[in-house]
């Protein structure tokens, strides 16, 4: 045992004894270690044996609860307590207890508060806040003069009546997407567009659906199932988005 442990279980009848006067409540020895250890640094065996030796000295009271001991103060020490100091001590504590909670409340109310300011911006990167949103306005606002003053806009009926100079785009898969050719609207070719990428993406799902069932009791690799003689399918078709042979052709401009 070290020196300051021997120190603290030789005074540790008289710590007790003074703390279960204050407090004048019963306590098991566990209590009166949990509630010591930690600012007098007794251990439990000289807790326990300094309860023991104030009750066999008859300091303290010591009742037994079937396993567990209860020790508290000698009540014959206390003066006697009419009924009218106990209901001023209740009063004392309905008080107390009041008070206790409204501190509670506006504790919570300043810790809401303070939370609230924490996440809020300082003036520093406020200002620098705004200074970057001015920023940005001048650069939309400067953006937006350059887009109305330029002279190249197409209006409503050009777009209607854009005139395309290839007679048609035959894609890969056989489909023949009909572009206009200054007789008819370019809005039927984005209409076809629509159509056929609809079906591309269909076909591209059901297949690759049917190829992940088959892959489930396929013996060998998913690499070596597409390479095979028995698959025809190529990854590579449904690699993109929007498949090339979908694209509008661009719109040549007149030299």
């Amino acid at each position: 045992m070290s020196k300051s442990r021997a120190e603290a279980a030789a005074g540790a009848p008289g710590i007790i004894l003074r703390y279960l006067q204050e407090q004048n409540r019963p306590y098991s020895a566990q209590d009166v270690f949990g509630n010591l250890q930690k600012e007098h640094g007794l251990g439990k065996a000289a807790v326990v044996k300094a309860l023991d030796q104030l009750a066999q000295e008859g300091k303290i009271k010591e009742k037994t609860y079937g396993k567990q001991k209860i020790y508290f103060a000698d009540q014959d020490q206390f003066d006697a307590v009419s009924d009218a100091d106990l209901h001023s001590l209740d009063a004392k504590i309905a008080a107390l207890t009041a008070k206790v909670q409204s501190l509670q409340q506006s504790c919570r109310h300043m810790e809401a508060e303070l939370k609230e300011l924490t996440n809020a911006l300082t003036t520093p990167e406020m200002q620098k806040e705004i200074q970057e949103l001015k920023s940005e306005c001048a650069r939309y606002t400067e953006r937006l003069k350059n887009i109305k003053a330029a002279t190249n806009h197409i209006t409503p009926e050009e777009k209607e009546e854009v005139s395309g100079e290839a007679g048609g785009c035959l894609c890969r898969s056989g489909v023949n997407m009909r572009c206009t050719d200054g007789r008819g609207s370019s809005l039927q070719v984005y209409k076809n567009r629509q159509k056929y990428c609809k079906e591309w993406r269909k076909r591209k799902r059901m297949t690759t659906e049917l190829c992940d069932a088959i892959l489930e009791g396929y013996p060998k690799s998913k690499k070596q199932f597409f390479v095979s003689d028995t698959c025809s399918y190529s990854p590579g078709i449904f690699a993109q988005r929007t498949p090339s042979f979908l694209s509008l052709p661009h719109r040549r401009k007149s030299g």
